[in-house]
């Protein structure tokens, strides 16, 4: 069925002042786990801690690309002293995504890194914005990425919003890239004025139920909910979504029972 988890991101003030007593929060509101993005100078112990005392699970973290290059020992260490096993790029510096030449060095470099978590024990994954998705020759820089790295060596994050956003179907990179598919952001779109924005989930236009239905068919274990726009308190904003995350995947998971596909 898949799990429901939450990116730290989306409550990033509240996070940066008081990490602990965040993820407290976030395990009140029904999330089963949690997406880290940065630790704020809090020990691996007292993260590990405040997992168990609260029972939420690791659901991957976001790890700058200057650690995954540079400091790659020492973050492994603290990655499984609090018991996560997912480490993430979250984002490519402009010079790494300009050219189609760039596109396939940093596939390249994020091999070998992928190479090395994995040799470790953990695991490695790419994710994407909307940038990705512009063509070289033909090709997006997304699928030069993924065509040109070992599938057990990086894994996706998919965020169907900056997909959606750039003009591409979520549900046929599914397809497409399900077996190596382990998370998808969940975020809904909408219009505000002439921009499009990020929103509560439910109150856009995206198809978040079959975002859903589609990971479930390939076996992704996290739709993890993000925000990154908003017209109340962020915190609102997460108690909100982790009831429509619920709700989406209970009804989707409905429908697969009554139609025998589980």
């Amino acid at each position: 069925m898949g799990k429901a988890g939450f990116q730290l991101y989306t409550l990033r003030e509240s996070a940066a002042k008081d990490l602990l007593g965040t993820i407290k929060k976030v395990a009140e509101m029904g999330y089963r786990g949690i997406e880290f993005a940065g630790f704020f100078k809090v020990s691996a112990e007292d993260v590990k801690r405040t997992l168990i005392e609260t029972g939420i699970s690791p659901a991957g973290a976001h790890v700058q690309l200057t650690d995954l290059r540079h400091h790659l020992e020492e973050t492994l260490a603290y990655h499984e002293t609090i018991g996560n096993q997912l480490l993430i790029c979250p984002f490519l510096p402009e010079d790494m995504r300009t050219t189609r030449d760039d596109f396939e060095k940093t596939a390249e470099l994020l091999n070998e890194i992928g190479k090395k978590v994995k040799q470790a024990g953990f695991e490695f994954g790419y994710h994407n914005h909307a940038f990705e998705f512009a063509s070289f020759q033909g090709e997006t820089g997304f699928d030069i990425l993924y065509e040109n790295t070992d599938p057990d060596y990086m894994k996706m994050e998919l965020d169907c919003y900056w997909a959606e956003y750039a003009g591409y179907d979520t549900l046929e990179i599914i397809d497409r890239y399900g077996d190596r598919c382990v998370s998808i952001h969940m975020k809904d779109m909408k219009k505000n004025g002439d921009e499009t924005v990020s929103t509560e989930l439910g109150l856009g236009s995206l198809d978040l139920d079959s975002f859903v239905k589609k990971g479930q068919e390939h076996q992704v274990e996290w739709f993890i909910v993000e925000q990154e726009h908003f017209t109340q308190k962020p915190i609102d904003s997460a108690r909100l979504n982790a009831e429509k995350i619920k709700n989406i995947m209970n009804r989707v998971e409905k429908i697969r029972n009554v139609k025998g596909e589980n």
